[in-house]
């Protein structure tokens, strides 16, 4: 097979059109027609349906395509990365990460990767979502305890724990009871009436009474820190509030939560995503994810 002429079908089929694919690339719709017929005869099947008002893959080009577009992907990628001899990271670095990790961190953390590596260009986008690293064009994500993925490798490059905490001003639960105590709380959209707080490996629990639903963490935080009531927050945001006293750590919930840097599984890895993978390591030395003023 003629991989010329397969990345011409891809480029075809990635455009929508024989003229939208001469265009982007510079080369004539005759020679780009031309190569695919060219594969077509090749193989003996035909991969794209002729004479519409736009262009469409048949059953056999959608196959074909979604069964190279990666290993041709990779391929581009091992002859840039032969030409740059893996001298040094480079070229636009797309990372998706959940909302307030971005908040509190990832812009920092961005600037610094900047400076380590000039020649790379991050493009981050915060979002609470399960991105698709392959089908929305991200090189690398950030995920929080991330169910195992077959198609996603990475690394955990800092652990945080859930902080049931108040404000010096509301009185903490003393002593056990068997049903839970009602204390006034701050709460975000993913709360659901009825919900109970456990602490403490279950020494006690509390039913939430909300006071304000908030849907960013960090106005639940400054919330509590005002009186509002209590809230169950990461220990990374409020770990400086607890040491200077301006909240109380009511008892930890849950086991840690772990934060992991994410990418494909193929098994060409490219210099910026393996920089950006042992970076991410390096930033946090000691395991624990930590908020800086």
């Amino acid at each position: 097979m003629d991989l010329n002429a397969l990345g011409d079908f891809q480029l075809v089929a990635a455009h929508g059109g024989f003229g939208k694919a001469s265009r982007a690339s510079g080369r004539s719709k005759a020679t780009l027609s031309r190569r695919v017929a060219d594969l077509e005869e090749a193989l003996g099947i035909r991969l794209i349906e002729r004479g519409t008002q736009r262009l469409e893959l048949t059953e056999a080009g959608q196959l074909l395509l979604g069964r190279t577009e990666g290993p041709m992907h990779e391929v581009a990628e091992a002859i840039a990365a032969a030409r740059d001899s893996l001298a040094a990271p480079r070229g636009r670095l797309r990372v998706a990460a959940p909302l307030l990790f971005s908040q509190v961190a990832l812009g920092r953390i961005a600037a610094q990767f900047l400076a380590s590596y000039p020649e790379v260009q991050i493009e981050a986008v915060a979002e609470d979502r399960m991105v698709n690293l392959v089908d929305e064009h991200f090189d690398v994500c950030i995920r929080i305890n991330p169910a195992k993925d077959s198609n996603l490798v990475g690394r955990c490059f800092a652990k945080d724990r859930l902080v049931l905490a108040a404000a010096p001003s509301i009185q903490m639960p003393v002593g056990h009871k068997e049903t839970p105590f009602r204390v006034p709380a701050v709460v975000t959209p993913s709360y659901r009436d009825g919900d109970i707080w456990s602490v403490n490996n279950d020494q006690f629990t509390i039913q939430p009474q909300p006071v304000l639903r908030l849907s960013s963490l960090l106005m639940v935080r400054d919330a509590i820190a005002a009186g509002a009531g209590a809230a169950m927050l990461p220990q990374s945001i409020i770990s400086q509030m607890l040491e200077k006293g301006t909240l109380v750590s009511w008892g930890i919930s849950g086991n840690e939560v772990e934060l992991w840097v994410l990418h494909t599984s193929r098994r060409l890895q490219s210099p910026k995503v393996r920089a950006f993978v042992d970076f991410m390591c390096t930033r946090y030395p000691t395991g624990s994810f930590v908020v800086q003023s």
